[in-house]
């Protein structure tokens, strides 16, 4: 019975660890801030004298309404060595046409229906030599000194770069509660581990890889979720995946409960569909003694919030009865979790209303246990989600301060 009680002990210090984590690493960014004072890492003295050409790539799939808006931030960047591709995959007469020589529409005919395909049809179809690509859906809009920085940070010597995504919309609690997920992952998996000097998570979009570097991890497969492939590879394969906090992509949050809980179901079952491509990092991360891909697949190992919540409640009340003194940990535990999740929310919003969408985060509970009960509809279905937001980039920097 004794190994028994141990292995419940030991799962429950995980999980308490777990809970713990966005309160160390809330303490942490402010000692790293204090002793730094604050500068990024393009403040630096470029290590690599040149200015990087980029090749942007926009993937569409039976939607182009979203394409004018994307290609109008493009051509409003302050930094002209980009050139942006646009893969119009299955779009029917699309009707699309510009006359600027830097934008590159590419209709794949038979249609290609995934989205590594269309990267990958894009770059068999570069009009000249890029040093970088950047990945970005259709709904995106880039700020107008998105390549700027971007720019400034393979300068550093960086060979990969997650750029920072904004919310595009917040016109709805849901809207809202979509960013405040968004705000807190971004602080706790992207932000405090660029301080850090750790590899930092990457999103589907807004990604720019280093054009050797994507070369060497191109996929044997075109199944979904490529971008949790393609990030297990790149920080297997280079010391620091970096977090460009400058260079900002816009991305359209969800409207309402339905779609937030259909894109839920998705994620949910892309964490346990690609778990063991998580313990693989995990794995290299022990084999290698590197302490960097250790804690990457640490982090990736963890269980989406809801889940962490919840079995984590069950562990507490499993120890009223088992070990009653162990209940002030969990106590303590879940206090620090939730001030810093809420201190997270509100330091780090740079749009408004954040701080009043807290009250409604149990709507996401809500709906998050309704997804895994829907989880199996995602073997079948891609369940992609909608967007219907037509916004400009004018638009959205006319309310803002950067």
């Amino acid at each position: 019975m004794k190994i028994l009680y141990y292995i419940f002990l030991a799962v429950e210090i995980l999980f308490v660890l777990f809970l713990l984590l966005p309160a160390i690493l809330f303490l942490l960014h402010y000692l790293v801030k204090w002793f730094s004072g604050n500068r990024s890492p393009i403040v630096k003295e470029a290590l690599i004298k040149k200015d990087f050409h980029f090749a942007a790539i926009v993937t569409a799939h039976q939607e182009t309404r979203f394409i004018a808006p994307m290609v109008d931030s493009f051509l409003k960047q302050t930094y002209g060595q980009a050139t942006l591709y646009v893969v119009l995959d299955d779009c029917g007469q699309d009707g699309l046409h510009f006359d600027d020589e830097r934008v590159v529409l590419l209709r794949p005919d038979p249609a290609l229906h995934a989205k590594i395909k269309s990267i990958t049809h894009a770059i068999d179809h570069f009009k000249r030599e890029h040093d970088v690509l950047v990945i970005f859906d259709s709904d995106n809009l880039v700020h107008p000194r998105y390549f700027e920085y971007l720019n400034k940070y393979f300068q550093q010597g960086y060979r990969a770069v997650q750029t920072h995504m904004l919310s595009k919309n917040t016109d709805t609690i849901y809207a809202k509660l979509d960013s405040i997920g968004h705000i807190y992952y971004t602080f706790l998996d992207r932000q405090v581990r660029m301080e850090l000097g750790l590899s930092s998570c990457t999103l589907g979009l807004g990604i720019a890889i280093d054009l050797a570097l994507y070369k060497e991890i191109m996929y044997r497969d075109t199944l979904g979720g490529f971008d949790k492939k393609m990030q297990a590879d790149i920080v297997k394969a280079i010391p620091q995946l970096a977090f460009a906090k400058e260079a900002i992509v816009y991305d359209e949050k969800v409207d309402d409960g339905q779609t937030l809980e259909k894109q839920r179901t998705r994620w949910l079952f892309t964490y346990f569909h690609y778990f063991g491509i998580n313990w693989d990092v995990f794995k290299a991360g022990v084999t290698r003694f590197n302490g960097n891909l250790l804690y990457f697949g640490f982090v990736l190992l963890r269980p989406p919030l809801f889940i962490l919540m919840g079995i984590s409640l069950v562990f507490a009340i499993a120890d009223y009865f088992i070990d009653p003194v162990f209940m002030f940990v969990w106590i303590g535990s879940f206090f620090l979790f939730a001030l810093s999740f809420v201190l997270i929310v509100l330091t780090q919003s740079r749009q408004k209303g954040m701080g009043v969408a807290l009250l409604y985060v149990p709507l996401v509970v809500i709906r998050q246990i309704r997804a895994i009960l829907k989880m199996k509809k995602a073997t079948k279905s891609f369940m992609k989600t909608e967007h219907t937001k037509i916004i400009y980039i004018q638009d959205i920097l006319r309310d803002e301060s950067f």
